[in-house]
């Protein structure tokens, strides 16, 4: 069994190499993931969330750093950090990212992302995003948008990850 510090670097690690299948090797059966955008997750979806955004990036400019690392043998956290363009408009985004992490088995059974969802609409999107990015209207209709696309991603995958 892996420490929760190589858990945590080892998910970071293949996430930097776009390695969806990697990453979610850390994830436990019962994962249930959590961030500003999907919302929360579990299982499979959370999975193939990672499947989807992994496969979305090949070939682009993203990359992804992890730093702050501290861990105990049932609780973790990390600051991460994305750059990328935002392939809807065109816009660079440097996104920071507060992970923190629950332990079972070895593996991460409870994952939650915080970040600045308006810091990262105004990126992303520029004017419409400082306009909106703010609002609850505008995080339902992300969460409802990226959720559409994780159902779509999903409907095309092999059965034993849906």
């Amino acid at each position: 069994m892996a420490s929760s510090e190589n858990i945590i670097e080892k998910f970071y690690e293949a996430f930097a190499n776009l390695d969806a299948e990697r990453m979610i090797e850390w994830y436990h059966t019962d994962i249930t993931f959590e961030d500003p955008a999907f919302g929360i997750l579990k299982g499979n979806q959370a999975r193939n969330m990672w499947r989807m955004l992994c496969e979305s990036q090949k070939g682009n400019d993203f990359t992804v750093q992890a730093s702050n690392i501290e861990f105990n043998e049932t609780q973790g956290k990390a600051r991460w950090e994305a750059y990328y363009t935002f392939s809807k408009t065109g816009r660079r985004v440097h996104n920071i990212i507060h992970a923190e992490f629950q332990f079972k088995d070895g593996k991460i059974i409870n994952h939650i992302d915080r970040f600045n969802l308006y810091r990262w609409a105004k990126q992303s999107m520029g004017f419409k995003g400082f306009l909106v990015g703010w609002t609850a209207f505008f995080r339902k209709k992300l969460n409802k948008q990226v959720r559409h696309f994780l159902s779509e991603f999903e409907k095309k995958q092999p059965r034993e990850n849906s």
